[in-house]
């Protein structure tokens, strides 16, 4: 089993807050001191790891997920990095305003503190691979939403991107406005939802298997080919945290290998 190591009140400039990070390091970060690690950034990060001081109920586990895939073969270790979310999480996780809500976005601070703060500082304190082919992002819902905004704002730092049930239709479908040319650079996008999951959020109705293949068809159109994007859409999936457990040693396995 590998280790999870929680942060806490590490402060963050760019949003004037302070946040706790949890990092996980695989069992073969101690078994091999000579070798560098690619690294996963992780949103909502109190609902990622199977450990007593997550949330209370359902979690991704991602850490056992990540070890079964080490263990049959799937996967290379990697570190996974989660910072947790507050409880402005709406804010946080909102590149741009949603004109059907009264929430102030602050996602691009947010992003920045990733870019600018914490990277570097786990660059520097942990043995890691600092490509874009070896950095990923990923969320479910508006932290799928942010890890897209982090691969299209900073295609030279996130090279892997996943996002389960994406909030893409946020912001009156931003995201398809700002994203409208292919990076060229090296890229990897997971995109999943429930085939039909739709929910009410504060009042906006939300359609994430109807939104997320819309987007996926987005990207398609502007030249990323198969090896670069794939679409997973669930028969009954829902919104909810045991669904994007369910799926996530699936999504690992496409984004990370």
């Amino acid at each position: 089993m590998g280790h999870v190591h929680i942060v806490r009140d590490l402060p963050s400039p760019q949003e004037g807050i302070y946040r706790t990070v949890r990092i996980y390091t695989p069992d073969a970060y101690d078994a091999m001191p000579w070798h560098r690690f690619p690294v996963l950034y992780m949103h909502d990060g109190q609902n990622v790891f199977a450990h007593p001081e997550s949330a209370l109920f359902d979690t991704w586990c991602a850490n056992l997920a990540l070890e079964q895939g080490v263990d049959h073969g799937h996967l290379e270790p990697w570190i996974i990095v989660a910072v947790d979310s507050g409880t402005g999480r709406l804010q946080e996780y909102s590149p741009w305003e949603e004109p059907r809500t009264q929430a102030k976005a602050r996602g691009e601070a947010y992003g920045r503190f990733l870019v600018e703060h914490l990277k570097p500082q786990v660059d520097l304190n942990y043995r890691t691979r600092t490509e874009p082919q070896w950095t990923g992002a990923m969320g479910s819902s508006l932290g799928g939403l942010m890890s897209l905004y982090l691969g299209h704002r900073y295609p030279g730092v996130f090279g892997r991107i996943g996002a389960l049930s994406p909030t893409v239709m946020w912001g009156d479908g931003r995201l398809f406005s700002e994203w409208m040319a292919h990076s060229r650079r090296w890229t990897r996008i997971y995109l999943d939802a429930g085939a039909q999951e739709f929910i009410h959020a504060d009042g906006v109705p939300l359609d994430y298997g109807r939104a997320t293949r819309a987007f996926y068809d987005h990207l398609k159109t502007l030249g990323y080919a198969d090896h670069e994007v794939s679409l997973v859409l669930e028969p009954g999936g829902e919104h909810h945290e045991r669904d994007w457990q369910r799926r996530l040693p699936q999504a690992m396995r496409w984004l990370l290998a």
